[in-house]
Order: C-alpha cells, then structure tokens, then sequence
C-alpha cells in the first residue's frame, strides 16, 4: 500500500512527529489513519472496528507523553494499529498478522514503543504496575499509562491489580468505554458538564484558583468547602464511581473521538503527577458507518471468506440440538460468544446461556458448580485462552470428578495470531490431570459425536477441534478402523506415521509420496487421546509384528503431550522391542518464519516427515 497518497501520515516517521502538528492537521491525520487502516486491513486481514475506535486516542497519547520514555500499554493489543502507525511501522502494514510479518497485537522484540507484549486480555494494569514501580525503585521520572476496555475489567486480574495500586505512583488508567455504562445515564446539563470539565481552560482556572486560595487559611476553608460541593453536585449528576470509591482520581467521561477533549485530560492527569482514572467513552468502528452499525462484525476481517460450515458452527448446531433433548444442558461462554459457535444457543435457550465476561478461570469454577448442582454445562473456549483457568480445571473440575465438558476452539497453530494464541498446550497441560476424557475430532461427524459421548459420559471432558472446515481430501484417504481412530489402507507396513487433529494432513501427503517411493507408509489418526491407558491399547492393537518404525507428530508441545504420554505407556510391550520410535512435536513457542509454511517453521510439515523417515530412520539419502 503506498503511503505516500497521505499527506500527513506519509510524514510520521516517529512519534515525536505527531507533537508538531496543530489542532485541525491533528484531525486531518486522524481521517488519514482510519482510510489507510480501512484500505490496508480489508486486503491483510486484521481487528478493524476496535482500531478505528481509539484513533483519536492513540493520536492524543503520542501529543501529550513521550515513547518510549513514558510507557504506554494497550490492554490485549488488538487495538493498536493507529500506535504502530505513528511509531514508524507503517510500511510494513502489508505484513499484518502473516508469519514473520508485522504483528497484530504490541510486541516488545518490534519496537521500542511497544513495552510490553500483549494478546491476552486484563494483563495490562498488573504489568503497567511493574513499570511504574521499577521507574520508583530506578528514580526515573517517566509515566505509566494503560489503556484498557470495559469488556477487559471483567477480568480477575484488573482487581487485583488496583487492589496493589499506590495512587502516589505517575500511572494512568485510561478507562475505554465502548460498550457498557459504569455511570448513570446523563442527560443534557450533565453532558455539558462533562464538556467544560474536558477543555483546558477549565482545567488552568481551577489550578489557578486552588492555588490562590492555598496562600491563606481563610482560602483553604473555602477551597475545602468547594471541593465537597462539587463532589456532591458531581455525584448527584453522575452517581459515584467504583474509582473513586477506591480513592483514586477520576476524569470523564469524555468523548474519546474528540481528539482535543482527550488531549485536555491527559495533560491534567500528566499534571497531577499521580495516579489518575481518564474515563473515554469510544465508538468501535468510529469514521466507518458499516462498521459502527456492525462492531461485531467488523470486529475482525478475513482477507479471504470463512467457510460456511466450521468445526465452531458444527459444535453450536449439535449442542442446541442435545439441549432440545436434555433440559439441563448449560452453555458458558468467557466473552466469546460469536467466536465459539454459542450465537444459536444463545438464541434458542437465553435462560442456559451465559457470558461471563473475560474471565476464563471464573467460567471454569462457574461450570464446575452448575455441575455439581446437577447441570451439565458446556463451556465453550479458545485452546489460548483455556490455559488462564488451569487451576480451576484441576482443583474445581477434575478433583471432584464433575461433569463438565470444555469446547477446546482453534486447537492448534494460529498463523494469523502468532504465538499469543496458539493452541499448543492443551493436551500438555491436560495430559497431567488424572481421570479425565480428551477427544480430538477430525471430522465434524467425530465431533458431534465426542459432543454427545462427553455430555453422556458424566465425566469431566474435554473436546479439541481446529478452526476452520474439516479437510476432506484428508478424510477420503481415511476409513474408521475403531471408534475414535482412523487409518489409510495399505498392503504392508514399512512405516507408521500416528497423529491427531489437522496436521494428519501433513501425514497423509507424506504417506503418498513415500508410497510412490516404494515405502509403505502407514497413517493412524487418533480421535481420542485422554485416559492414555485406554488409547495405548487400542493402538498397540494396530501395531504391526513386523518392526517398523513409528513416527508420532503432533501439534503441540513434545514435552507432556500425547505422543509422550504413550510412548511411555507401550514402550515396554514385546511388540516395541528393538523398534524406533520418534516424536515430531513442538519445542518451543512456534515463532513462524517469513515466506514459510508453518508446519515447515516448526520442523512438522510433510517434507520434515519424509526426511525423518527416511535419512534418520532407514537411513537413505535425503
């Protein structure tokens, strides 16, 4: 995309640019950052409605503080497209969100401008903390500011970290408000009010006014006095606030798309020096009617169409149909509604449907006590997001042998996201927990299917499926051999490839192009992987007499995952003696590689396949 076509934006090369610019080239360059972004995210795909909402914010940020001197954090970094543009990355745009390219959320290995790396939700103020205090402990004199949503303050960690929060510190929270209402409906007196508060003539008369009246006892009286009316006189009109009730000093609410008024109430809170609350009320989609009418919608644009039919879709349209049949099915969503395939659901049975907010460990907890009080919930997550409520996995779910079914979504890499939201874990950090079903459907029938087996097994269960449609040029290589396995037919057996999920793909191709080699390649695709026990036997059963070598790849991580886990379990059987055995799995966090396949990034793809087999396990050359 050429910015040169932008006569403002074309000219930030670096923050410090944007302090040059007057008030109306402020406003110009604001309408050049929502036509670039609406141009350039429509071809790489990326989070559009959140972005063009803080514009003006972003803008105001950079005006006012000074990065990466002064730290600013975005709360799950979605949002910080207009930042990345006025921190001098606006050429690489065209490598949003691809492998090695230009990452979707903040990224400290990117920029300077980027203090601390994001993705997930709520982390913003604990961390925002940490350089507010090391800025103490190191006497510098710089600001911390976060910039965080209301849908982010669901999260646990939020209170937490205002519980810790000395209001002494130079840190500032700025309260985005896009959706919801923390304060009373305000009406007209109330919304003018709010507009005197947010201009800079308002804010150096009452500084100058404090201060003449602080020179004489009588004028500290009467300062005192003033303060308390218009304390009462604001709470009257707003209603008192969760900030202020923590002691905290609150500012707004203000129009966040108004790049003045934003700009007003940074300086004051920049002034005071000390902890500070700036309430923003946004418009996701701001300057982009098709997006303001849609948020949800826009809240994320595919750079090429999503199939119609989708492991996500598949799952929502077989739990509504098993909630027809059983009354005390619950579905539970952590703020992931759409995303999860639970939008049906939530039509059909309103009184069974709940979002929790962020708040993925709650949601786990919250499920395990709908359990235990005779439902039989579903909680419907992404496999990222999965690992923020481990502990409630372990110690409310599995100790107490509750049956709770967790929908495991986009398991797996995600080569949009990157390493924030692969869905690499799960079966690791599963795999430890005692008396528990994992499934691993690689068909939409073997997922409606897992559905119902969890929802009737009574045990706590969980179901891992990949984004996107089942591959089913994969699937016609396949044919069922048990309940959960599948495998390709061959005559004999010079090798077996065993996996799970989509990557059997990867397998698959490899098999045929050994096969035109003259090796016979065998491919066992496990739908099942939890108890192991139970899996290992069945898979033993398909273990040829004749010594060939295996070859489990997978997924996910190679330490604690499945592959692991039965090696473990079969290796000392009498069909295992002096057979190679070798894992393929994942070692580190999945950091993709510029112009490269994914699975060829992390060593899995069919060609790392072939390689294995042949120069490492029969010793041909390669």
């Amino acid at each position: 995309m050429d910015i040169k076509k932008f006569n403002y934006l074309s000219n930030i090369s670096s923050a410090s640019d944007v302090k040059k610019l007057t008030a109306d080239e402020l406003r110009a360059l604001a309408y050049e950052i929502r036509a670039f972004l609406i141009e350039s995210v429509s071809v790489t795909g990326g989070h559009l409605a959140s972005n063009l909402g803080v514009v003006e914010l972003s803008i105001a940020l950079h005006r006012v503080f000074t990065s990466p001197r002064d730290h600013i954090i975005w709360d799950v970094g979605h949002q910080c497209y207009a930042h990345k543009l006025l921190t001098g990355r606006a050429e690489l745009f065209d490598t949003l969100r691809t492998p090695g390219g230009l990452s979707g959320f903040t990224k400290r290995s990117e920029s300077e401008h980027d203090p601390f790396g994001s993705g997930h939700s709520s982390t913003s103020l604990s961390a925002g903390l940490g350089f507010a205090l090391a800025d103490r402990l190191d006497n510098k004199d710089a600001f911390t500011v976060v910039v965080i949503g209301d849908g982010a303050f669901t999260g646990g960690m939020v209170s937490e970290a205002l519980n810790n929060l000395d209001p002494s510190l130079p840190f500032i929270i700025i309260f985005n408000e896009n959706e919801m209402s923390i304060s009373k409906n305000v009406g007209a007196f109330a919304r003018y009010i709010s507009s005197v508060r947010s201009t800079k003539k308002y804010f150096t008369v009452k500084n100058r006014t404090k201060s003449a009246l602080s020179r004489t006892v009588l004028g500290v009286k009467i300062a005192n006095g003033l303060r308390r009316l218009k304390r009462k006189l604001k709470n009257n009109i707003y209603g008192s606030n969760y900030f202020e009730n923590i002691g905290l000093k609150y500012l707004g609410p203000v129009d966040g798309n108004d790049v003045e008024k934003v700009s007003a109430l940074l300086e004051e809170a920049k002034h005071r020096g000390k902890s500070a609350v700036i309430h923003l009320i946004t418009k996701k989609g701001f300057g982009y009617p098709e997006a303001e009418a849609e948020p949800e919608k826009f809240h994320i644009v595919y750079p090429k169409p999503i199939p119609e039919k989708t492991f996500s879709s598949v799952f929502g349209d077989k739990l509504v149909s098993l909630a027809e049949k059983y009354g005390n099915i619950c579905a539970i969503t952590a703020a992931m509604s759409h995303g999860c395939g639970l939008s049906a659901f939530e039509k059909r049975f309103p009184d069974r449907f709940f979002d929790v907010g962020i708040a993925e460990a709650h949601a786990a907890t919250f499920a395990a006590g709908l359990a235990a009080a005779g439902k039989r919930p579903v909680f419907a997550v992404y496999s990222s997001f999965l690992q923020r409520s481990y502990d409630s996995i372990v110690h409310d779910i599995a100790l107490q042998g509750l049956p709770v079914v967790v929908a495991i979504d986009r398991a797996g890499l995600a080569v949009a996201d990157g390493p924030t939201h692969h869905g690499i874990f799960d079966v690791s950090f599963l795999s430890s927990i005692p008396n528990v079903e994992l499934y691993a459907p690689a068909s939409f029938d073997s997922l409606e299917n897992a559905l119902e087996n969890a929802i009737e097994s009574g045990k706590p269960s969980f179901i891992r499926y990949p984004s996107g449609a089942q591959d089913d040029k994969t699937l016609e290589k396949l044919s069922r051999s048990s309940e959960f396995m599948l495998e390709n037919e061959t005559d004999g057996c010079d090798c077996m490839i065993v996996t799970y999920g989509k990557i059997a793909a990867q397998a698959i191709a490899a098999s045929e192009r050994l096969s035109a080699e003259g090796i016979n390649c065998k491919v066992i695709v496990l739908e099942k992987l939890l108890p192991y026990n139970d899996v290992s036997l069945a898979l033993l059963d398909k273990i040829p007499e004749k010594k060939a070598p295996i070859i489990f790849l997978e997924e996910g991580m190679k330490n604690g995952g499945a592959g692991m886990n039965i090696y473990e379990r079969i290796r000392a059987h009498e069909k295992m003696a002096d057979r190679k055995f070798k894992l393929c799995a994942i070692e580190d966090f999945a950091f993709l590689k510029k112009g490269v396949d994914p699975y060829e990034s992390c060593h899995l793809s069919a060609s790392a396949l072939i390689y294995n087999i042949k120069e490492e396990i029969f010793s041909k050359k390669y």
